[in-house]
């Protein structure tokens, strides 16, 4: 299934990268293979994830504390958010669907 990822999506995956590339090298380049794991996994299987809210589902990444926030359209799968699991919950809920 065609995976299409909003901006604000793209921008939270890098800020991410770039914090935990602080933190310790290699550790970005770590979370870019789970997130990319993660994603690949959603490709295959995008009912098998639970309902967050709404249309949206979420898909836990493993080892860091993120969840991929994504609506399946009749087009593909839209990646609303990568969000923090424990900051800020819910601020992506206003990005709704692709446009």
């Amino acid at each position: 299934m065609r995976l299409l990822v909003s901006p604000e999506a793209r921008l939270e995956f890098e800020a991410a990268e770039r914090y935990y590339n602080r933190q310790m090298p290699g550790l970005g380049a770590s979370f870019r293979v789970e997130i990319r794991d993660a994603l690949r996994r959603l490709r295959q299987w995008p009912l098998a994830f639970p309902v967050e809210r709404g249309d949206i589902r979420r898909l836990t990444v493993s080892r860091f504390p993120y969840k991929l926030l994504y609506s399946i359209e009749a087009h593909g799968i839209y990646l609303i958010a990568v969000a923090h699991q424990h900051r800020m919950p819910d601020y992506w809920a206003g990005r709704g669907q692709h446009p």
